[in-house]
């Protein structure tokens, strides 16, 4: 396969070459056209996708840039009305013509003409979403998008001053890698203490979100919202019990593990007990470590890890870099969290982060770098929804670069002890991460199942999730308070509801990759590529195969891949 990350916009045909979105007035006729064009063929058929699909990235491209903009400096009113604008006013009068153009779809003559090799999983989502609308959720689906961003709101202002200086919640955490254990103490407080002082907004906030949600879900027919959002998600694959399984499996095999990661670390520290604002410390004599300075020197070192990975990788940066679609320091008043966004129409997505100078920034950088190359592989594809690809595989496309990658890591660590601390910390938090996965999503669960529940009853419910995920050797007493709303510095629960255990699925198939990469490079790096290069046009299992890896959530398959990574862990 001739690889080439010289991503070009794609050509319109449909829409004039200047149009932008200003008004739903001057984008309706496009809709219109293409609910009362005949279609006589399957040629004809073929021909109004093609327009549907070109609108749909124009569309969806104008929203995610609005999105973006609004992320990138949350104190500018004007960017927040921007979004707010197309979310109450162009796509709530999108949907019901999607919804009429699904059922055209779907009730065409032609459309069994169709190869169902590449359209099958397209088909299957547009009866899924026939099946879902109501004309009763619109006005609750643009509410909802407007208030999701109210969670970036009030995250964005969140601010401590440490030595008389002023830092980003991002930025202060730095300050728990300091030698200097009191140091970290008072920051770790002045971090939980500052998200105290917007726990009952985030209450709030969470308490009107999941009251819609649930709205939502009764409208559509269904008992509960996470019912409701496994089908609108495409969960075709697994059902609630196998998340279950996965929760108890994360009990049997995972935990153990973190176990003794933690009481290596207090050992590692001389400590009697470890507490949480130690985690992330070195021993005295070790410097924390510091893999890049400025977000550009992040961007550079990126770039040459990822030519040696595979020259494909890096290009796809470049390409980034030069089309300005990089915004990587955290700063105040710039939304929390990281994401790689794609964008429909130019094809060379967008990556946001909050970069302060520490080792999660480099993982988070090559996971999103990971995210940005799926974006690529995908963009030849003809049509807009064969892009839409399952969250379980998008994962696996940023979790397995983080374990690709690290073999290339000389380009941030010019010392042998400092890549291998690196590779340590990587690999530990490939297996500590799990217990949080399983945490946020059992809660969610609950949630949902229990819509009219008190925050009192919330607060009950989370600390006894929490307790079944937390291991017993780091000491939590006296910080049960600040443990209450941990639950809120997750960004999914109010952004994205019931997004989580993806990146528990995908961690299992990225692990799953790096067991092939360690026996044979090139052939692991061949089925990464060819899997993302298929976009969503085959089922969650098939893509899976295509990646050389098994669909599989089962406890033993976790115990499998978990005594691989202690194994390596070892190794190092």
């Amino acid at each position: 396969m001739q690889l080439s990350a010289d991503i070009q916009k794609l050509p319109r045909h449909f829409l004039p070459q200047d149009f932008t979105i200003t008004t739903w007035e001057a984008l309706e006729p496009y809709f219109k056209n293409l609910v009362d064009r005949a279609i006589n063929s399957v040629d004809d058929l073929q021909a109004w996708l093609k327009d549907m699909s070109e609108l749909e990235a124009v569309v969806s491209e104008d929203a995610c840039w609005r999105q973006i903009k609004m992320t990138c400096d949350t104190t500018d009113k004007s960017l927040e009305e921007a979004f707010t604008f197309f979310m109450m006013e162009i796509q709530p009068k999108v949907q019901p013509y999607a919804d009429v153009l699904n059922k055209k779809l779907i009730n065409s003559p032609f459309t069994k003409e169709l190869p169902q090799d590449k359209f099958f999983t397209y088909l299957r989502s547009v009866k899924k979403s026939i099946d879902l609308f109501r004309e009763a959720n619109i006005p609750l689906q643009a509410e909802l998008a407007v208030m999701q961003q109210q969670y970036g709101v009030i995250a964005g202002k969140m601010t401590v001053e440490v030595n008389g200086q002023e830092y980003t919640l991002q930025q202060a955490s730095k300050f728990l890698q300091n030698h200097d254990r009191s140091l970290r103490e008072e920051v770790y407080h002045k971090i939980q203490t500052r998200r105290q002082q917007d726990k009952d907004a985030m209450h709030d906030l969470y308490s009107k979100l999941i009251e819609k949600r649930h709205q939502v879900a009764v409208n559509a027919g269904f008992t509960n919202y996470r019912d409701y959002k496994f089908v609108e998600m495409g969960r075709f694959d697994y059902t609630k019990e196998d998340c279950f399984n996965f929760h108890e499996a994360v009990k049997l095999h995972v935990l153990p593990l973190v176990e003794k990661i933690y009481q290596q670390k207090k050992e590692k520290l001389g400590l009697d007990t470890l507490k949480p604002w130690d985690t992330e410390a070195e021993p005295l004599a070790i410097e924390p470590l510091k893999p890049f300075t400025t977000g550009k020197d992040l961007l550079e070192k990126s770039e040459k890890c990822f030519n040696e990975l595979n020259p494909f990788f890096a290009a796809c940066l470049r390409k980034m870099d030069e089309l300005k679609h990089f915004d990587l320091e955290s700063r105040k008043g710039k939304a929390p969290g990281g994401y790689n966004c794609p964008l429909a129409e130019s094809g060379a997505p967008f990556i946001f982060m909050n970069a302060a100078g520490q080792m999660d920034d480099v993982t988070t950088m090559v996971h999103e770098g990971g995210h940005a190359i799926h974006s690529f592989l995908a963009h030849p594809l003809e049509l807009s929804a064969f892009k839409e690809y399952p969250m379980e595989i998008a994962e696996v496309a940023s979790m397995t670069m983080e374990l690709f990658s690290m073999d290339y890591w000389q380009s941030f660590f010019d010392n042998e002890a400092e890549l291998k601390r690196a590779k340590e910390h990587q690999l530990e938090r490939v297996i500590t991460i799990f217990p949080w996965i399983a945490t946020i999503d059992k809660f969610q669960h609950w949630v949902y199942e229990n819509p009219t529940h008190t925050v009192e009853e919330r607060t009950a419910k989370w600390m006894e999730i929490l307790n079944e995920f937390s291991t017993n050797a780091i000491d939590f007493s006296g910080l049960d308070e600040f443990r209450k709303i941990n639950w809120q510095r997750q960004l999914h629960l109010f952004e994205v509801p019931f997004y989580y255990i993806e990146y528990g699925i995908a961690q299992l198939g990225a692990i799953g990759l790096w067991m092939q990469f360690k026996k044979d490079k090139q052939a692991a790096i061949t089925n990464y590529i060819n899997a993302l290069s298929l976009g969503g046009t085959k089922t969650l299992p098939e893509l899976y195969a295509a990646a050389g890896l098994k669909f599989d959530l089962s406890p033993n398959h976790i115990k499998t891949l978990m005594e691989f990574v202690k194994d390596e862990m070892e190794k190092l």
